[in-house]
């Protein structure tokens, strides 16, 4: 497995940085043209004060596409993976306290969001599970690519300088 995993690092980097930069980038994208939707989402959390939760709900998709682009195209990938992983703690955090409080919200991460209908409890409690293992593999590729930030197709990889043997 060791051997797979050596000889192949370039293109695994290569796939964790298309499937985190993929997801931020269609995340943001969705709620860039909805900055209202996506600040009441943020603030439906009932984390943050309501006027704090409206800026990071205007700001955070714009956030999203930026992290997402520079993980795709290969730019500053392990300071992203940081970021994209940190970003993923914090909204692991966000949706476990939103469970654990017994609220009933759409998490948002793709548009929308808000308050659902109680007869809808145990559909959301589900959906809140699958949220959480989502970003938890999510922040394991931003782990991994902190580790192994040079993969194939990387706009930083080629900006490097050739090492003399």
């Amino acid at each position: 497995m060791k051997r797979f995993l050596v000889s192949n690092q370039p293109w695994l980097t290569l796939l964790s940085r298309l499937i985190l930069g993929g997801v931020l980038l269609a995340a943001g994208g969705l709620k860039v043209g909805k900055p209202t939707e996506s600040a009441n989402a943020t603030a439906a959390y009932k984390i943050l004060p309501t006027d704090l939760a409206h800026l990071v709900g205007y700001a955070l998709p714009w956030i999203e596409v930026a992290g997402g682009l520079l993980l795709i195209l290969g730019i500053m990938v392990r300071y992203s993976a940081i970021f994209s992983g940190l970003l993923m703690i914090i909204f692991i955090g966000a949706i476990a306290s939103v469970w654990a409080r017994g609220m009933l919200i759409d998490c948002g991460c793709f548009g929308g969001g808000g308050e659902i209908d109680p007869s809808l409890k145990s559909q959301v409690h589900r959906a809140y599970f699958t949220e959480i293992m989502r970003d938890l593999g999510l922040a394991l590729c931003a782990l991994y690519l902190y580790f192994f930030p040079y993969g194939k197709f990387s706009v930083e990889k080629l900006a490097q300088p050739i090492e003399e043997k």
